[in-house]
């Protein structure tokens, strides 16, 4: 979303239209099997991971200690909620 600029350019814009795309259809296709509730939460949790690794890698964003912790707290609590 960053890169589209408001989505005025049209590169960035389909790029961050078919990973929107993507997400959402994984998520659907995760919501056939399991909870609503769990499953919604550990796409949720994924992408703010990705988003994340996406930042840093891609964007050249800063990954501080405390972003680390977060998304740490982020994937354990996916995990927990993935516990029977």
């Amino acid at each position: 979303m960053k890169q589209s600029a408001g989505a005025v350019r049209p590169g960035p814009t389909a790029a961050f239209l078919a990973l929107f795309m993507a997400g959402a259809i994984f998520q659907a296709r995760a919501m056939r099997h399991s909870d609503m509730g769990p499953v919604y939460v550990a796409v949720l949790g994924l992408e703010a991971a990705l988003a994340l690794a996406f930042g840093v890698l891609l964007l050249g964003e800063r990954l501080s200690a405390a972003r680390v912790v977060a998304a740490i707290l982020i994937v354990a609590g996916v995990a927990l909620l993935r516990r029977p």
